[in-house]
């Protein structure tokens, strides 16, 4: 913003300002006035046109400076018109008003789509629980008809119910706040549990497990961080080596946290792809080799372990397995909200 700038937008009343001028010294040439009179007369207006004009813009300049620097350091560049300036200029008075009406409007739209939002994951969370009842009479029914037949429909319903657990977790996970629940948990007991409800996948696949883990303890929200592992389990599965694949936890105590290692030795990621491998909908080339792949289960995650305050890190070879680290802080253990 420049004074030339701010100058040029106001020519209209500069044009009429030389104009008066030039009026009022053709009206003296009709009186005996001294011409050095007339031209003082002439540039004095002129002058103090600009000096005020200079002024206004000065003070102008210093509202909406300020008003950017503050913009600039809010995280939440709405909130804008609660930090702006206190002014007496009318022009600047009329803006804060109309940013507090713009932002008035914005807040009532955004809560309309929060309410829709809302209702469409409490829809989706019903409908869930909903589904699970028939996947759940359909393997009781296999277990009382096992055959070659049965077992396969059992393995595509074991698909299925990960899937729904995956979109269930995947609902809740924008307000976790209100679904974790945080305690002291045996993390031993955590990655049993989680093998456990693998071990058909696990068995069928031919899946050894290693588990050297001894009587570690954590604060987590324990069905949360079986989904996890879960999670992890199910793509150590779908990477696996054809023959001799094993997946092993390790626990490893540090001053100020607890280490989970989730190795395994299957064909690994590529280097130029380890770090996206926590975004949405990345699949990676194994992804879309193998088709298997929805780019959801290491973004949830992530987005899961920030909730709970955990960290996660993956490292891989290509062809050669992938370490995933779950690191529970033994301190100021704090969820985020």
């Amino acid at each position: 913003m420049s004074f030339g700038r701010y100058l040029k937008d106001r020519w209209k009343t500069l044009v009429l300002l030389i104009f008066a001028v030039a009026t009022g010294e053709i009206f003296l040439l009709i009186y005996p006035v001294h011409w050095v009179i007339r031209l003082y007369l002439g540039v004095s207006i002129l002058l103090l046109f600009l000096l005020g004009t200079y002024l206004e813009f000065r003070s102008k300049k210093e509202f909406y400076l300020e008003t950017a620097e503050k913009m600039e350091k809010l995280r939440e560049k709405y909130l804008i018109m609660e930090m702006l300036p206190e002014t007496s200029c009318v022009e600047e008075e009329q803006l804060r008003e109309i940013l507090q009406d713009a932002g008035k409007s914005m807040a009532e739209n955004v809560n309309v789509y929060k309410r829709i939002q809302e209702e469409y994951k409490e829809y989706i969370e019903l409908w869930i629980h909903e589904i699970k009842l028939p996947i759940a009479t359909s393997k009781m029914i296999i277990e009382n008809n096992r055959s070659e037949v049965t077992r396969s429909i059992e393995e595509e319903l074991t698909e299925i119910e990960q899937y729904v657990e995956q979109a269930l977790y995947y609902a809740r996970s924008s307000h976790a706040n209100k679904d974790y629940f945080v305690a002291e948990c045996k993390l031993k007991q955590i990655v049993n549990e989680a093998v456990k409800q693998n071990r058909q996948s696990l068995i069928r696949q031919k899946i050894r497990i290693e588990i050297d883990i001894s009587d570690q303890t954590v604060f987590t929200d324990a069905k949360w961080c079986q989904f996890i592992l879960n999670q992890i389990i199910s793509n150590s599965m779908k990477y696996r080596k054809e023959e001799g694949a094993v997946i092993r936890f390790s626990a490893e105590e540090r001053k100020e946290q607890t280490i989970l290692g989730i190795w395994d030795n299957g064909i690994g990621i590529r280097p130029e792809e380890i770090g996206r491998v926590f975004e949405k909908g990345f699949t990676g080339s194994n992804g879309r080799s193998r088709k298997k792949s929805t780019g959801i289960g290491l973004y949830l995650c992530k987005k899961l372990c920030d909730k709970l305050g955990l960290g996660i890190t993956l490292t891989s070879e290509e062809g050669n397995g992938c370490l995933v680290k779950l690191i529970f802080p033994k301190s100021s253990f704090s969820l985020t909200e």
